[in-house]
């Protein structure tokens, strides 16, 4: 029997977290730790300069900080395993130490993530939705984390692109609570910019209330990403008010949670469409 919009879950759990659903969008600061993100690599690869700044997204109404330390842009190349946990673990540590927010950890790896939940990470964020390393779930479960699916795909071939779409996190799903993941340890991310042509991450953002059918909270990443800037013709530095648009819209459509660079003017936007959706 399928799931319908009156299930999803009211409460995502992360560990000793409890982020109430339904009254407000999660803004979740992106802090990337890699020399080669296509936004901002490079930046916040010394440990010091990262915690600060996520302390300031925190400041500017952050709700989550999302670590990364392996670049997922178009053409990347993969990472091991021990790099990323000396890139990374330094972060958690004293993020978790300083910060009274849920820390999510940005990866495909279970060795990674092992380490950062170790160190008192909250979630997981795997941009291949547990389909890659299959042990990640296992790992997550084992700590009682947050799990974020993202779907990917290698191909960006697709019959139905919303039905493979949900086809594909139904999928995910079942390795999670298989796992032992509980269903309000998760959410869905319908993955703009992965596995998807500017067409393909359109049609994503026009029809992302169908992925409310699988009765999880939803998480958005549109910011900065190069669908906004083939619309618009601009660089990436650019790219706030396009991705302004997408976060609204994405809002009104369903998304409880939504991965940013611009903290302070996201926040702005989410409690402005709040307001109108939420009541």
């Amino acid at each position: 029997m399928a799931e319908t919009k009156k299930d999803i879950q009211r409460v995502f759990h992360c560990r000793e977290y409890e982020l109430p659903l339904g009254s407000k969008t999660y803004i979740m600061g992106i802090l990337n730790v890699t020399p080669d993100s296509f936004s901002d690599g490079g930046k916040h690869q010394d440990a010091a300069e990262a915690v600060d700044w996520a302390r300031q997204m925190i400041e500017e109404g952050a709700d989550i900080i999302d670590i990364g330390g392996e670049s997922t842009r178009p053409g990347f190349i993969p990472l091991d395993a021990e790099t990323e946990i000396q890139r990374v673990i330094p972060v958690v540590e004293r993020l978790v130490a300083d910060l009274k927010a849920p820390i999510s950890i940005d990866t495909t790896k279970a060795a990674v993530a092992q380490k950062a939940l170790e160190a008192g990470a909250h979630i997981i964020n795997d941009i291949w939705g547990l389909q890659k390393d299959p042990q990640l779930a296992s790992v997550s479960a084992a700590f009682d984390a947050g799990v974020i699916l993202m779907h990917n795909s290698e191909s960006g071939v697709y019959q139905d692109l919303m039905t493979d779409i949900i086809t594909f996190l139904r999928t995910s799903l079942g390795i999670a609570t298989g796992a032992g993941i509980k269903r309000e340890h998760i959410a869905l991310d319908p993955g703009i910019g992965f596995g998807k042509d500017l067409a393909q991450n359109l049609e994503t953002m026009r029809r992302l209330r169908e992925l409310q059918v699988l009765g999880l909270p939803i998480l958005l990443g549109t910011s900065r990403k190069s669908m906004v800037g083939k619309v618009l013709n601009l660089s990436v530095q650019d790219r706030v008010e396009g991705t302004a648009a997408t976060v609204a819209l994405g809002i009104a459509y369903g998304a409880d949670f939504v991965r940013v660079h611009d903290v302070r003017a996201m926040k702005r936007v989410a409690v402005m469409t709040d307001a109108i959706v939420r009541t």
